[in-house]
């Protein structure tokens, strides 16, 4: 089979070869992009957990702002970065004089706020996972920072993509080693079950200003049970409260379906529908399947993405090979045979009597797609030169679109037809599921 060249492959090329030149970034700094004084000015919100990854990398930069709803979690970032400016009101922070670019780390629900408030600024931004809370929200930020490409930064915190296994994964579709691809799956083990929201218990300690946690989702009183969990871990005490966050598809949901979107080019689907466990008003459901239609693009045909968590799983093609050996993983599926990997290693099952792979044209090496190397740092560069990033909000975005549209489905109990500007077209439920309401005086667009 033969298929066209790869975009990103000639887009990396092009821009390895082009000189830097100048760049103004949104301080009003102008300078060469390799002048020691080319930093950037950074604003951390976000500063425990999930934020200690991120310190080696971005002190090569000026972190001149640190915000997080606990004075505990500012005091730890504080000794890194002792001549930054305290915060614990993102909003406020996000005004701080002088700022170039955001850095956020905080809670699920309020990531699509600060990504849109920071875009609203001009700041270049870097966003954990997942890019937002709702498909209305995932839609707002994409469309804005589409807008304003071609001056800001953006790179979604799915760092995993860094990995070479991606690209070779990619490749090894692109260029028809299973023939003519069909169908694509994700799954994840991951399974934490709680019957819904904990009660209310005690009061919350003087450094954590719980309110500020809550911000704009709905109120929801305080119980130590959220906060538990060690660095880095703290998450899974409440993402999978509706409230709070989307479960396993906006946790590792985000880094494996990762590997799909990363190999099939994939478009914003046309239809989704959902099937598990018993739906909870509070709580995410752990036994998920959810099963999309993506348009056909300038390379393949029409295809069905799925995505499987909580031990529902994709059918193995072959009895000897067992995919729950694979925690988190994928699998592609082509007329003449299937790919199989995790996020580090890949194989090739060919499948019928005429997968000889004699139509399999492997590329030669300078060919291959070169690494993309630190995933944070990509972004870091990006933000001084222009280059574009492997995961930025347009990629991201497209991809939890397609996420948070499974469990609309899923929520409803039918399948769905979308459209990505008129939103659901046969179910009316479903279209109102696609958005949220904000507590007041929390708004998209500050």
């Amino acid at each position: 089979m033969k298929t066209k060249s790869i975009n990103r492959r000639n887009f990396l090329k092009s821009t390895a070869a082009a000189g830097i030149g100048l760049t103004i970034l949104p301080s009003g700094i102008l300078s060469g992009a390799n002048a020691p004084s080319n930093k950037l000015n950074v604003a951390m919100i976000g500063t425990w957990g999930r934020a200690d990854a991120h310190f080696d990398a971005i002190s090569k930069e000026n972190v001149v702002a640190l915000c997080d709803v606990d004075e505990e979690h500012i005091a730890h970032a504080k000794e890194r970065f002792p001549r930054a400016k305290t915060y614990i009101d993102w909003r406020k922070c996000l005004d701080q004089k002088g700022l170039d670019a955001v850095l956020c780390c905080t809670p699920d629900h309020n990531h699509a706020l600060i990504a849109n408030w920071s875009l609203n600024r001009d700041l270049h931004c870097y966003m954990e996972k997942p890019l937002a809370h709702t498909v209305e929200e995932a839609r707002i930020v994409r469309e804005h920072f589409l807008r304003k490409r071609h001056k800001l930064a953006t790179q979604v915190g799915t760092q995993r993509h860094a990995k070479p296994n991606f690209e070779r994964v990619r490749e090894l579709v692109k260029d028809g080693a299973i023939g003519e691809l069909t169908d694509a799956y994700a799954w994840g083990n991951r399974q934490i079950r709680r019957p819904g929201y904990p009660p209310a218990a005690g009061k919350p300690p003087k450094n954590l200003h719980y309110d500020l946690w809550i911000g704009e989702t709905k109120f929801h009183p305080y119980n130590p049970d959220y906060f538990k969990g060690g660095m880095g871990m703290n998450c899974l005490s409440w993402n999978m409260y509706w409230d709070y966050g989307t479960g396993q598809v906006g946790d590792m949901g985000s880094h494996t379906i990762d590997l799909v979107w990363n190999a099939i080019d994939g478009g914003l689907p046309t239809s989704a529908e959902g099937e598990g466990q018993e739906y909870n008003p509070e709580v995410t459901p752990v036994e998920l399947h959810t099963a999309f239609d993506i348009p056909a693009n300038d390379w393949r045909g029409p295809i069905r993405v799925h995505w499987y968590q909580g031990g529902m799983m994709p059918r193995s093609p072959k009895g000897y090979v067992d995919l729950n050996k694979i925690g988190h993983g994928a699998m592609f599926k082509g007329t003449r045979g299937y790919i199989i990997c995790d996020y580090d290693s890949r194989i090739i099952l060919p499948f019928g009597d005429n997968a000889d792979m004699t139509y399999y044209d492997k590329r030669p090496k300078d060919e291959i797609i070169p690494p993309l190397g630190h995933f944070q740092e990509e972004w870091t560069r990006a933000c001084k030169t222009g280059r574009k990033t492997h995961c930025d909000f347009e990629y991201g975005g497209n991809a939890i679109e397609m996420m948070l549209l499974g469990l609309v489905a899923y929520r409803v109990g039918e399948k769905i037809e979308y459209d990505s500007k008129r939103g659901v077209t046969n179910n009316a439920k479903a279209n109102e599921l696609l958005r949220r309401d904000l507590r007041p005086g929390w708004t998209m667009n500050g």
